[in-house]
């Protein structure tokens, strides 16, 4: 009996001991979300991706279309975000991986959605929209506003890094290149199978380039004493850790799960909005489906230029640009012949010397590493003369030639 009443009290005091570790795990959840959620006013574009599901099943095509793209792009912004927080936790090394590989998962998300559809077109174009779109517009903008807003000074920039970037997309381009002319050149040995093993091995052959460009780039790239490399060191060191290493896990999982959710509404939806917008589905793949991956991109970039940290800046979308042409379209080469699709290289003779020309002009107008507004100007107006072909530009091998003449 005695035992029994003894006992008794510790069980009372077990009681709040949970509350208080509910309580704890309350706290910490909510502190979670607030940090990851509420931190961001883009985030405030969540609720467009229910409403696409829902319109959905109304079956009005350019509707969904256009409320899953603004639903996915804060999502692709806090996946960003928590690859960073967990990089925090995993030191340089593992943190340059992780950015490599989620650091254009949204677009990996669409690309692999579209493939299953059988749309290797679309694959091919959004992946060549989105280079150009960090090459032409994010770079533009981000000059422009930082020669606007510091006019009254050259902004420099590390023309090594710079150059060395401008080679990487040379050297995707030739892989690029070669499976295109030797298509338009009818030089196979076996008509419309040996681009595609070409393709395949040339894919191999750029991730092995990349990988070596990021063992490069965390290991052996030697420090310029001119540069603020040491600074931004610093200041990324003193970075607060907003969430714990597994919180960011669950949240890449969340984020990651809802693109893949949106994306398939969103591929899905395409051609329906194409018909219903009499917009070529070529303009719809390369202009605007890489708003979706380079919103975050676009800001960052502008926001660090306007700070006077153009080298972040062009690291930013230089960087995503290289990612995408060494990393991303190769890999999902490789993707498709897992999958049974006939994805390849050959982009095509139009896309492909648009491709060529943007490569060869951004490399000019960085080779002397001074920026300035005009520059950044001279990007955009060309960007916007990229978007005008391709609205006008009518691709045999897609719907683009079902649209009704208007």
């Amino acid at each position: 009996m005695e035992s029994n009443i003894m006992s008794q009290p510790s069980q009372d005091q077990g009681i709040p001991s949970r509350r208080r570790c509910y309580r704890f795990s309350s706290q910490r959840i909510w502190r979670s979300i607030k940090a990851v959620i509420f931190s961001s006013k883009i985030n405030v574009l969540i609720p467009f991706g229910p409403v696409a599901i829902v319109v959905h099943y109304v079956h009005n095509h350019g509707s969904v279309f256009f409320l899953s793209l603004l639903g996915i792009i804060p999502l692709a912004e806090r996946l960003g975000f928590a690859t960073e927080q967990l990089s925090l936790f995993t030191g340089p090394t593992v943190g340059a991986l992780l950015n490599a590989s989620f650091g254009n998962a949204t677009e990996l998300i669409i690309s692999i959605q579209a493939m299953r559809n059988g749309m290797l077109r679309i694959v091919q174009q959004s992946l060549l929209g989105s280079v150009l779109s960090n090459m032409l517009l994010v770079l533009g903008c981000a000059l422009c506003a930082g020669g606007i807003r510091h006019k009254n000074k050259v902004q420099i920039f590390n023309e090594r890094d710079a150059g060395l970037n401008s080679g990487m997309l040379m050297v995707a381009l030739m892989g690029m290149l070669s499976p295109t002319v030797l298509h338009y050149t009818n030089t196979e040995i076996q008509s419309g199978k040996s681009e595609i093993v070409l393709s395949r091995f040339t894919s191999c052959l750029l991730l092995l380039a990349y990988a070596a460009y990021l063992f490069y780039q965390i290991k052996y790239q030697p420090t310029d004493p001119s540069s603020n490399q040491e600074e931004i060191q610093n200041e990324e060191k003193e970075e607060a850790v907003l969430v714990s290493k597994w919180e960011c896990i669950t949240w890449l999982v969340v984020f990651t799960v809802s693109i893949s959710v949106l994306s398939d509404y969103l591929v899905d939806a395409i051609e329906g909005a194409s018909r219903s917008w009499n917009i070529p589905i070529a303009f719809i793949s390369v202009v605007l489906l890489p708003i979706v991956g380079n919103a975050a991109e676009h800001a960052s970039a502008i926001m660090f230029a306007i700070n006077d940290k153009l080298d972040i800046s062009l690291g930013v979308a230089l960087g995503s640009a290289t990612q995408i042409s060494m990393f991303l379209i190769p890999l999902c080469v490789l993707i498709g012949w897992v999958m049974g699709k006939t994805m390849d290289l050959n982009f095509k003779l139009f896309e492909t010397a648009v491709l060529f020309l943007t490569v060869v002009l951004v490399a000019f107008m960085l080779q002397d590493g001074t920026s300035n507004y005009l520059k950044g100007f001279l990007l955009i107006i060309c960007y916007f003369v990229v978007a005008a072909s391709f609205y006008v530009h009518v691709d045999a091998t897609s719907a683009d030639n079902k649209l009704p003449q208007g």
